[in-house]
């Protein structure tokens, strides 16, 4: 185990400790967690000031004492277990839960190890194993449920480690923040958070998953290469043939309770998880509260770059809510039942691209459009079904060079798939388009109806079927129907709508036009009267 890399790169941020090939509790963390897995006859773990002292003990048996707890921690959990938790609730959780748990965690060295050798096993040495994954390292990691619920275990106990972090660190993980959070008269919202997170602790205590979870750190290459798809420039999208993929608006509805096979997007900060752990309780935080094992992938996924995304698939839903941001509220238990993939992962997706924060006027510019259109163009591809697809394409066209996109970079390698390897790859991908909404917009300040196209142009370069666009009434897309059919109508191009994406911003930069794209779009007079596309 000392000679793996990627238990090595790790390890820094695990609570275990590694000697001889061996994964371990120190003596004394091992015997403090053997006395919470017997529970409070043993423990005298009874209330939630008692917890918080043992989750002091325990991070001084780990050498943790020095790096102290947020203030106020500690009243955070007397004030949620003790109080805000009904007493019958509190007796299931320190006579049940706190000791599954602790169980959990005793067994967290061996769910590694057999981890690591599983992983090996399945997808070849070093591959998809549990490690750190920086800025620029496309790769992913497997993990099963199991593993992940002891994972999150540690967190809160707020056992993590949280010496020596820098900027290309992930988050801390640790549940102190959240906690301390907590105030008679402070924010519903946070302690909403904490209900749904307990109540995730409550469910793998009753019954445990056994399904796994991948997490893939997507890069688009800068430099031109062999093995993928790079960067598109300004004139590969200018000049992309690919049609526009279906586009479906919903005035209601929920991502996340989209019943069709899609890729779901997370309006993602450029940290994995945002302020989940922390303050925040919008679109990506309140996925991440219903949806508990994403807050693994905080662990090991450093800050997103320019040209980076990130993909969750298998992940499982356990909490129902309602309301969002302040009015944020758990209503009770989910049962995911989505089916799984061959390799036993839910048929979850979910990617997390992060927009410009704040653009102002530079969205409007060349780069900013191209920085946008390509993060979203990261998360919706997929590498490796994008080439055979791509020659399936180009042969029902009869277009060698058709997408515009990269083209030169891939052909060697997409030659190499015989059509009938094509045919069954969209055979089997046909049916997974996106469902997204209003990616950048709200606190991020993207302009939506700049957004909506964006995204548009985005997935219908990745070859998706379909995207579903959830616009949450926002006021300025109430168009976006009447916008939807009138490019499609027209019989536009990826290409054809890049161009007049960046003619209206070229126009609203230097003041011409003061109206959204929609207005400055659709025709005033007659349906004739059509903006001139690049082939015209």
């Amino acid at each position: 185990m000392e000679k793996r890399e990627d238990l090595n790169s790790i390890l820094p941020f695990l609570p275990l400790f590694l000697r001889s090939s061996t994964l371990f509790w120190p003596s004394k963390a091992l015997e403090a967690l053997k006395a919470l897995a017997l529970g409070p006859a043993v423990s005298r773990v009874r209330s939630g000031g008692v917890l918080f002292d043992a989750i002091l003990d325990l991070r001084d048996s780990l050498g943790l004492s020095s790096w102290e707890l947020t203030p106020r921690t500690a009243s955070g959990y007397a004030l949620f277990f003790d109080e805000m938790m009904s007493g019958m609730d509190s007796r299931v959780w320190f006579e049940e839960v706190v000791p599954g748990l602790a169980r959990l965690l005793l067994r967290l060295p061996s769910l590694l190890e057999a981890h690591y050798l599983k992983s090996d096993e399945m997808f070849g040495e070093g591959k998809a194993g549990l490690r750190f994954m920086g800025p620029q390292e496309p790769g992913i990691v497997f993990l099963n449920q199991e593993l992940i619920a002891a994972l999150l275990s540690c967190a809160m106990f707020c056992l993590f480690p949280t010496s020596d972090r820098d900027v290309r660190c992930p988050p801390i993980i640790n549940f102190d923040v959240l906690f301390a959070s907590l105030n008679r008269n402070g924010k519903h919202c946070q302690e909403q958070k904490v209900r749904c997170l307990v109540h995730f602790f409550e469910r793998i205590c009753l019954r445990m998953p056994t399904g796994y979870v991948s997490f893939e750190r997507k890069v688009l290459p800068r430099e031109s290469s062999d093995h993928g798809v790079t960067y598109p420039t300004s004139a590969n999208w200018s000049t992309s043939t690919v049609p526009l993929c279906s586009f479906e608006v919903f005035s209601s509805g929920l991502i996340e309770d989209q019943p069709h096979e899609a890729i779901e997007v997370d309006f993602a900060n450029e940290y994995l998880g945002g302020g989940a752990l922390k303050w925040g309780c919008v679109q990506e935080e309140i996925r991440f509260m219903i949806n508990p094992e994403l807050i693994v992938g905080m662990l090991f996924m450093a800050c997103m770059e320019d040209n980076e995304a990130i993909e969750i698939i298998g992940i499982e839903r356990f909490s129902c809510y309602m309301g969002y941001g302040s009015s944020f509220r758990f209503v009770g238990d989910y049962l995911d039942n989505k089916p799984y993939d061959s390799i036993g992962r839910r048929k979850t997706r979910i990617a997390a691209i992060d927009a410009l924060c704040s653009p102002r006027m530079w969205q409007y510019e060349v780069e900013g459009l191209v920085r946008e259109t390509n993060k979203a163009f990261c998360g919706f591809l997929d590498q490796s079904v994008y080439k055979r697809r791509l020659k399936w394409y180009a042969n029902s066209s009869n277009q060698e060079k058709s997408t515009g996109i990269s083209e030169n970079e891939n052909r060697s390698e997409v030659e190499g798939n015989s059509d009938s390897e094509s045919s069954q790859v969209m055979d089997s991908q046909d049916n997974v388009g996106i469902a997204t909404g209003n990616w950048g917009c709200g606190a991020f300040g993207g302009d939506p109806q700049i957004k909506s196209i964006i995204q548009w142009l985005a997935a219908s370069q990745a070859l998706r079927p379909f995207i579903h666009y959830y616009t949450f009434g926002e006021a300025a897309l109430q168009r976006l129907e009447e916008v939807r059919q009138w490019i499609l109508l027209h019989g536009w191009t990826v290409g054809d709508l890049w161009n007049m994406l960046v003619e209206y911003s070229d126009q609203r930069l230097n003041r011409k036009t003061h109206v959204g794209f929609f207005s400055w779009l659709l025709p005033c007079n007659k349906p004739s009267d059509v903006p001139h596309t690049s082939e015209e």
